[in-house]
This record gives structure tokens, C-alpha cells and sequence, in this order.
């Protein structure tokens, strides 16, 4: 081991003054002498510096404490937490996860169960950095992850996080969203006191789908238009929504909300919302009496800081090595991206356009090497000149992460015999069931099949952009230079459902192309939303679309139309026969030239006197019985087999004499490596951004969202009920999104337009379970403030109080008088355990602003008044909503198996869906 090391600050005048010897570089050429000088250049830590070195003093007394142990892992858990405690590893109890004190680093370890009982076990490390934490925590938090990577084995995926930077799948095992919490040490060792009221603070809440919360100055210079605050007074909390905000994110604001009511509250504060400060006078007289009064405008929406599809376009490979006691990191290639590149004895460096840092091990690569994964990522960071929060993740040959492996044009499992490690991308063997598609939606999912294609077919040609009827008899036969509607209705679990196929040519104008979005839109208007739209572009056919014509779907060049304008058809024409199976069989008109020809594939050349059926010698017994049934629509019963190298001199007489083809067979794209990810669409600046929605589950689609499902070979997109209306440009977010994949995806990828209550078993079976009840009881965001928040005593208790003396209306500097506090901790001293009496009905001190409701109840009440009860039959103050809350505790957990805490942490509908079944509803 080196002792002594160039600190961070004295590395350009090391490099200058070593200029003389050598030439320093990132790029091709050594950088420094030795691995160890290399970890220097990413250390921004100086308080061991000792002028131009720094000892290792203190990061051997860290090692020396972190090796006395690791603590035990829970195997039945998903996700465990550790706090770094006096340079330990102290567990952090479940109810506080999701809060991260500032000062202090942690150590996050997810392994998903799901994946234990399919294909293997796959881990999650990460190790999380507060921007108050100190350098000793941060070097025993590496150093742990070291030593429970090496007690997990190679199947982890390691993972750096910085405070307000966290990558996706941190942020998507806490979906009520993640509590930044001032303090150090001393406040930490507790986390979460549940039923603590003496407290005031300010928390200001962002973000979309993964929601965020960091405690902030208790003033109004804090707030700002465009983002959601919660004034948490301990009984009551008040969330105040910025002007700009959007209901989605006032939704998932108030979502984080009751979570923290529910989990630090025990249920028991009140929530009031404040959407128009006009009409929430009370609530904003008791925020003015903590704020003080607010002096001018409040500041515009502070600048949004995604990063778009674009920014992640660009990707760079490098590939590191030691020659001569040197590290070497040279740029190998930018996108697209191969997997061949990834030698398994070497060690690389991916830079998805300094967004993120991936290091990639190979197998054989060295435990040196290993050991200094996040020293060279961070050195690199550094010398890139990158922010120091850069996310960095750290992936093993075999065991790499679904988002690492999509930046690669291709990825199989097969390629090194490595294990899969992904969930539902095993590919599928043996010819499936068909008949099983009903029952097994993952089937369908992978098999891209509906049902077995025996469902009812009709077809219209785009023409003079209206839509004309096809002859069912021709329903096969499509043209490249038109755009058809192919609608197909099917029954599953009893309910009648549709697919509309939106089918493009090749040679189809924009005029056309238009007219196929606009007669779509009137079909689906005509079947009030219920149509499942793909898109689909020529010779990009998924299964089920070619299974629904049998094997006989025909596309002839040119724009020949089906009504008397149709174009004549040339002497000689040649089709191009590929398939082995009605789901996979498509035949396509090509040029009529020997060129056109593959020694592994089957022909028709259409003449006037004959048609052949030319066999290629690398055909299969499939292929040749499959063309046979495929040809018939466009040969008749007249047609003669030629075998390859057997043709007549008429055969190549036709085709304009003999000419070189190609004898290679094109092998089907590999996609056992790739597994499903799930995004919530948004734009900014007129560019897509994506927020990944990692170990994903139905949970995670909510009414107002766009969402992206990726599974590779399609494009879904799930519109939630309250985004139907931007179903235009979810689909050119799907093409943007398309376009700017950093693997260089086919932009005929087919595009599945999905509406909430309408999932196909395509869609479905790509989560590990589906509700199809989920969304029966779900309320509105306006429904819940309207519906769900009413009587709210604590707060009318306050504002009574307040309204004895007269609250300051001069300027003020954001805090509140000393007469005001004192009046509002009295309001919160006291029993957290008691129910205070609310408001009785028509007290003129009920408002127009929202809360949540709470029991006025002063003690438990016997299950027999409570269960299957009417309103009317109530006991007085009994709020109907929420009846469960006034059982005892002893009968609370007799009844629903859990307790209170854990009865409210879990999502609304589960909790409906339970009272619902125990008559509490």
C-alpha cells in the first residue's frame, strides 16, 4: 500500500512540475505514476492534507474499525438501510426509511424477492452521501461496500449517490419519496419519533414520479412559484402549492404528505391544503403568523435541471490498463455500441454523456482493479471536469444492469455463457401453447400474442384521406405505397377488446401518413377510447399482426390501390418468402433482379407464362411448407419448384440473367439480454425526459401519467385516465425516444398506444402481478381535497386562537412575532395520543380550505358500532371515512392483521380494498 498520496489541490502543480518527464493525460496517455496516485486525483477531501502530501493515517484507523464486522442481512427482506455511526454500520429501523440526515453517509442494499424465486438472485449496493457529511464517514461507507460486495459476490451492481442526485433506482425503492433532514449525529440516532408534535419546520418538495422533500429556512424567501412546500406544525401540516405547479405534482406532493402524517404522526395530524391562497384564509393566517407576512412577489419557478433524452444520446467507451506502472484509459468507441468490444480479461469505462459513469469488471480482471472501481470513476469525473455528484455505478461481466446493457446495439446472455440474471427475458425455447394465452399473460407478453390470432379482422385503405373498406377476400394483400387500418376484435376473461393496427408502407407519402393518424382518431372515437392503437411500419410486423392473415400477408410495391385506379402489374415480378410459421411469415414484393436472391431463403418469380418457386440450400423443411401456403394467393396452383443451382435458363432469363448474391443467413436480433424498463414521459424544452421507475410494479402508473414501457421489440405507451389528451404527443415522444437511444434503435420499432382500463395481456404480463380493479374506487387529486379533507379541528383550534390579537401586517423579515409562536406551541403541546375535540356542524369556524379529516372522538369505541354501519347510525363525531381509526388498537390488529402504522403506510386503493372486505368501507 502507498502512504502517501498528491492531494487534490496540488495536482496541477504536481502535474507541472512532472510535465518535464512525461505528459499527463486522460486520453490515450499515462495520466500519473502508480494506481494509487491515479485514486488521488478524484479525492476532493483536504482535511488530512499536510502540505504538498496527506497520510493515510486516518483512513487506516477507518479500515481498522470497519473490519471488525459486518451486521446480519435479513434474507426475507427486500430492501435493509444502514446509517455510518461512529464509523460503523448502524441498521436503520423501517419506519424511518426514505429519511437521510445530511451529515451522514449510508449504505443502501436492495435484493429484489421476486427475482430469488426465478432466474437468481440480483443485488443493488449503494452507498449514499450526504453534502454535510464528513471525509472519515465517506472513505468507512466505501469501504463497507467493498466488504459486502465481496459477501454478496459477483451478482451486485454497485452504486454511488449524492444527496439531491441520487440515480432512478435508488429513488424507486421509497415511493412516498425521500426526507432530507438537517442535523447530524446526535438527531439521527432516532430518525423518526412517531407522534412527535412540538416541532416547526419547513420542508420544500419536488420532483415528478420520484418525489423529494429537503428541510429548508423557515421564511417566505424559501418558497417560490413553481414548487410545492409543507409547513409541518406537528398536529397540523399545510401544504402549500406553488402557482405553476401541475396537479400530477400536487397529487404526489400530497401523497408524500399523508406518508409522513401516517408514519411520524401515527395518523393523527391534520392536513390542509392550500391551492388558491385567496380562499384558504385560515390556513394562510396561521402560515403568516409562523412566516410572518410576505413582502413582494414571490420568485419565479427556479430553472428545471433534467436531463433530456438527447444529453444521454452520446456514449463513449474506454477502455483502462497499467503499462508500465501507469494507468492508461484511451477512448475505444462511441455509439452505437457492441458487446463484442467488452473483453471479460479487461476493465473499461462507459460515459453516457457525463450524466452518468458506468466501470464495467471483467470476470478475469484483477481484485486490484476491482478494488479501485470508484477511485478511477471518480479520478475520471474529476479530470472530465464533471459536477462531483456524477452518478457512478459499477457492473460485473454477467451480472449487469438492464440500463447498462440497453446502451449496447445488442446484448445476449449466450455470448460468454454467462447466467441471466434479468427478469421475464428468457427467451422461449420450444414452440409455446397458444392456448395459453389467456391464462398466462407473461406468455403473451413474450410471445407479443393477444390470443391465437382467431379473432374478427376488418381492413380499410387510406385514400383520399378517408378510409376505404378492403374485400375481405384481399385482406392479405397490402401495398407499400398506401397506409391501411387493420382493426381486430377479440374476447378475453369475457370482455370484448380491440387492436388497431395502424400500417404504414414504405413508399406511403406524409399526406398519407396523416390521414392514418386522423381516420385512427375517428375509429377510436366511434369506440369510445377502447382501441389498443399500434403503429407499424413495413417489414417490422409484430407476431400477432401477421398471425391474424395466416401466413399470407403479401405486400406488393408501388401504390396500388383496390378500387377500379389500380396500377397495372409488370410481366415479371419476384416476392421475397420468409418465415416458418404463421406468426413469423410475411412475403414481400423485390426488385426483380438476381441480385435480390439469398441462398438461405425462398423466391417467386411471377412471369407471364410461369411462376418458380426457388428453394435457396440453407432453407429449412419449415420454411419450404411454410411458402407453399404463404405463395398461393399470388401463383395460383401453377407454379414450378427450382432448387438452387438447378434453375432453367428461363429462371434467370427473367430475372435479366445470372449475378453474385449473398449466402448468408440472417440470424434473428437476440434479445434474451434485454429486460423491460418502465418511464415517466414529461418535456422540457421542448426535448423528452425520462424518469425510470426501477423493479417497477402496477403501483406505479397512476392516473396522470404518461408512462414508456421498453421491452426492446415494442414501444408501449400507457396513458394514464386524467393524460388521455396528450395521446399525440405520447406518440412522438415515443419516436423521440427512439431516435436519441444511445443504441441506435430502429425507428420502426412498432409503437403500442395503451389507455388506462384498456391493457392487452401484451402489456400486462410485463408486471410481476396485475389488478385489473385496481383503479375501480380511485379518486381524483380534486376529489380527495374536496372529498377526503373536510372537518379539521386542530387547525380551526389555531386559528381561534390566532384571531385574539391581531397578526402584524407591516413588513417583516419571515418569522413570526414571540406572541404568535407562544399561541402556536400551545396549540401543540400535549398528549399525542388524545383526539381533541373538532368543530360541531355549521360551526361558523369551518372554512373553505381543505384538511384532512381526524377522529373527535376521545377514546376507542367497540368494534360492534363501528363495523357495517351506516352514517346515519354513526355515533356522533364519528368520521365515516376513516372508521377503522376509533377500534382499539388490540381490535385494530384482531381485524386487519397489522397495525394502524402499517395499515396506513400502505397505498389508498389496498386500504379501501380492505375496509371494503371488513365492512369499514
Amino acid at each position: 500500500m502507498f502512504k502517501t498520496h498528491p492531494c487534490p489541490q496540488s495536482l496541477a502543480l504536481f502535474q507541472e512540475h512532472d510535465h518535464r518527464r512525461r505528459t499527463c493525460s486522460l486520453f490515450a496517455k499515462p495520466l500519473c505514476r502508480g494506481l494509487s496516485c491515479f485514486a488521488a486525483v478524484c479525492d476532493l477531501r483536504a482535511p488530512r492534507m499536510k502540505g504538498l502530501f496527506y497520510d493515510d493515517s486516518a483512513l487506516e484507523s477507518c479500515r481498522m474499525d470497519v473490519n471488525k464486522g459486518l451486521p446480519a442481512i435479513e434474507s426475507r427482506r427486500d430492501l435493509h438501510v444502514w446509517i455510518i455511526e461512529n464509523l460503523r454500520m448502524a441498521p436503520v429501523p423501517e419506519k424511518a426509511y426514505g429519511n437521510f440526515f445530511e451529515e451522514h453517509c449510508y449504505i443502501v442494499l436492495h435484493v429484489s424477492q421476486s427475482l430469488k424465486a426465478t432466474q437468481g438472485a440480483c443485488s443493488d449496493l449503494h452507498y449514499w452521501t450526504g453534502k454535510e457529511a464528513g471525509a472519515e464517514a465517506q472513505d468507512a461507507a466505501e469501504a463497507f461496500v467493498q466488504q459486502l460486495q465481496e459477501t454478496l459476490g459477483g451478482a451486485t451492481v454497485q452504486h454511488r449517490e449524492a444527496q439531491g442526485h441520487e440515480s432512478d433506482c435508488f429513488r424507486s425503492y421509497f415511493r412516498s419519496g425521500i426526507i432530507y433532514r438537517r442535523g447530524g449525529l446526535a438527531s439521527a440516532l432516532t430518525h423518526v419519533e412517531t407522534n412527535l408534535y412540538n416541532i416547526q419546520r419547513l420542508l420544500h418538495v419536488q420532483g415528478r414520479k420520484h418525489v423529494s422533500a429537503a428541510e429548508v429556512e423557515l421564511s417566505w424567501s424559501s418558497f417560490n412559484k413553481g414548487d410545492i412546500f409543507l409547513l409541518d406544525l406537528g398536529k397540523v401540516m399545510i401544504q402549500w402549492n406553488g402557482p405553476e405547479t401541475s396537479i400530477p405534482e400536487k397529487a404526489r406532493g400530497l401523497a408524500l404528505t399523508c406518508s409522513l402524517r401516517d408514519r411520524e404522526r401515527g395518523g393523527r395530524a391534520q392536513i390542509g391544503v392550500v391551492d388558491d391562497e385567496v380562499e384558504a384564509t385560515d390556513l394562510m393566517r396561521i402560515m403568516e403568523a409562523v412566516l410572518g407576512c410576505r413582502v413582494g412577489n414571490l420568485p419565479a419557478t427556479r430553472p428545471d435541471k433534467s436531463v433530456n433524452q438527447l444529453q444521454k444520446a452520446s456514449v463513449r467507451l474506454y477502455h483502462v490498463c497499467e503499462k508500465d506502472e501507469d494507468l492508461v484509459i484511451q477512448e475505444l468507441a462511441t455509439c452505437p455500441l457492441t458487446q463484442d468490444l467488452l473483453r471479460e480479461e479487461d476493465y473499461y469505462i462507459l460515459d453516457q454523456g457525463g450524466f452518468k459513469i458506468y466501470v464495467w469488471q471483467g470476470r478475469l480482471s484483477s481484485l486490484q482493479e476491482k478494488k479501485a472501481a470508484f477511485s478511477r470513476a471518480l479520478g475520471f469525473i474529476q479530470a472530465k471536469g464533471y459536477p462531483t455528484y456524477t452518478n457512478v455505478e459499477v457492473v460485473n461481466d454477467g451480472a449487469e444492469s438492464a440500463s447498462f446493457k440497453q446502451l449496447f446495439q445488442s446484448w445476449s446472455t449466450k455470448q460468454r455463457g454467462n447466467k441471466n440474471f434479468g427478469r421475464l427475458s428468457k427467451s422461449i425455447q420450444v414452440r409455446p401453447d397458444v392456448g395459453k394465452l389467456q391464462s398466462q399473460p407473461e406468455l403473451a407478453a413474450q410471445l407479443r400474442m393477444v390470443d391465437d390470432a382467431s379473432g374478427k379482422v376488418e381492413v380499410w385503405c387510406i385514400q383520399d384521406l378517408g378510409r376505404q373498406p378492403v374485400d375481405p377476400k384481399r385482406h392479405a394483400q397490402l401495398c407499400a405505397g398506401n397506409c391501411y387500418l387493420v382493426l381486430y376484435t377479440y374476447q378475453r376473461m369475457g370482455h370484448v377488446q380491440y387492436i388497431l393496427y395502424l400500417w404504414r408502407g414504405h413508399r406511403a407519402t406524409t399526406r398519407d401518413v396523416k390521414a392514418l393518424n386522423c381516420n385512427a382518431e375517428e375509429l377510436d372515437l366511434v369506440y369510445r377510447g377502447a382501441l389498443v392503437q399500434e403503429h407499424v411500419t413495413m417489414g417490422s410486423e409484430p407476431p400477432h399482426f401477421l398471425a391474424i392473415f395466416q401466413g399470407q400477408l403479401v405486400v406488393f410495391q408501388g401504390h396500388t390501390g383496390h378500387d377500379a385506379k389500380e396500377q397495372p402489374a409488370p410481366a415479371t415480378r419476384l416476392f421475397h418468402v420468409q418465415g416458418t410459421e404463421s406468426c413469423n411469415t410475411r412475403t414481400v414484393e423485390v426488385p426483380a433482379r438476381a441480385s435480390a436472391l439469398n441462398s438461405h431463403d425462398i423466391f417467386l418469380l411471377v412471369t407471364a407464362s410461369v411462376c418458380y418457386l426457388w428453394f435457396g440450400k440453407g432453407c429449412s423443411g419449415d420454411q419450404r411448407e411454410m411458402a407453399r401456403t404463404a405463395v398461393s394467393a399470388v401463383s395460383g396452383e401453377n407454379k414450378e419448384t427450382v432448387l438452387e443451382g438447378q434453375e432453367p435458363p428461363g429462371f434467370w432469363e427473367a430475372l435479366g440473367g445470372p449475378a453474385p448474391y449473398p449466402g448468408n443467413k440472417r440470424l434473428p436480433e437476440d434479445v434474451s439480454g434485454f429486460q423491460p424498463r418502465l418511464f415517466e414521459c414529461s418535456s422540457h424544452a421542448g426535448h423528452l425526459v425520462l424518469t425510470e421507475m426501477v423493479f417497477f410494479s402496477q403501483e406505479d402508473l397512476d392516473k396522470y401519467d404518461i408512462m414508456l414501457l421498453d421491452t426492446w421489440q415494442e414501444i408501449f405507451l400507457w396513458l394514464g385516465e386524467a393524460a388521455s389528451k396528450w395521446k399525440e404527443e405520447a406518440v412522438d415522444w415515443g419516436q423521440e425516444y427512439l431516435k436519441t437511444h444511445p443504441a441506435g434503435r430502429s425507428p420502426a420499432t412498432p409503437i403500442v398506444v395503451i389507455k388506462q382500463g384498456h391493457e392487452p395481456p401484451t402489456f400486462t404480463g410485463w408486471f410481476l402481478a396485475w389488478d385489473p380493479y385496481k383503479w375501480t374506487n380511485d379518486q381524483s387529486y380534486k376529489e380527495v381535497v374536496d372529498g377526503s379533507l373536510g372537518a379539521m379541528p386542530a387547525i380551526c383550534e389555531i386559528t381561534a386562537e390566532l384571531n385574539d390579537f391581531q397578526l402584524p401586517r407591516g413588513p417583516s423579515n419571515g418569522g413570526a412575532d414571540p406572541l404568535t409562536l407562544q399561541t402556536l406551541k400551545g396549540s401543540q403541546d400535549g398528549s399525542g395520543n388524545e383526539l381533541q375535540p373538532g368543530p360541531k356542524a355549521g360551526d361558523a369556524s369551518t372554512n373553505s380550505h381543505h384538511s384532512s379529516p381526524r377522529p373527535t372522538i376521545n377514546g376507542s369505541l367497540p368494534r360492534e358500532r363501528l363495523m357495517h354501519r351506516a352514517v346515519e347510525d354513526l355515533p356522533e363525531g364519528v368520521d365515516p371515512a376513516r372508521k377503522e381509526f376509533y377500534l382499539s388498537d388490540s381490535d385494530f390488529q384482531e381485524i386487519f392483521g397489522k397495525s394502524k402504522e402499517e395499515f396506513y403506510s400502505m397505498a389508498k386503493w389496498r386500504q379501501q380494498q380492505e375496509k371494503q372486505q371488513l365492512g369499514f368501507f
